[in-house]
């Protein structure tokens, strides 16, 4: 994971530390992986949450109906599309979020 965060642009680099660093802390025991060439945490053998940086933006995956439909007014000022949450290099992190997702998801894959 330090060497996908280290090749994405330098703009992105302290953006990604900081939702790795969320991430991490809302599901400690999840294991740090790389699937599909981007990070990824899993628990029980059953990832939960991917993330990945770009140009302007890094997004957060899955982000499946009841996700969204769960998270819809705090989803508002971001682009969901095709399972996929983009959240702009240029605001800050939205932490509280952010963490609510990784739980959401790491309490749906238990299921």
């Amino acid at each position: 994971m330090d060497e996908y965060i280290a090749l994405q642009p330098e703009t992105a680099q302290s953006v990604l530390e900081v939702v790795r660093k969320v991430i991490r802390e809302a599901l400690p025991k999840a294991e740090e992986v790389i699937s599909y060439k981007i990070p990824a945490y899993k628990l029980g053998g059953k990832t939960v949450i991917y993330f990945a940086g770009w140009k302007q933006h890094y997004s957060i995956y899955p982000a499946n109906e009841e996700l969204v439909a769960a998270f819809k007014k705090e989803l508002a000022p971001y682009k969901v599309h095709k399972g996929t949450i983009r959240f702009p290099l240029s605001q800050r992190v939205p932490v509280k979020l952010v963490t609510q997702i990784a739980k959401f998801q790491a309490e749906r894959s238990e299921g």
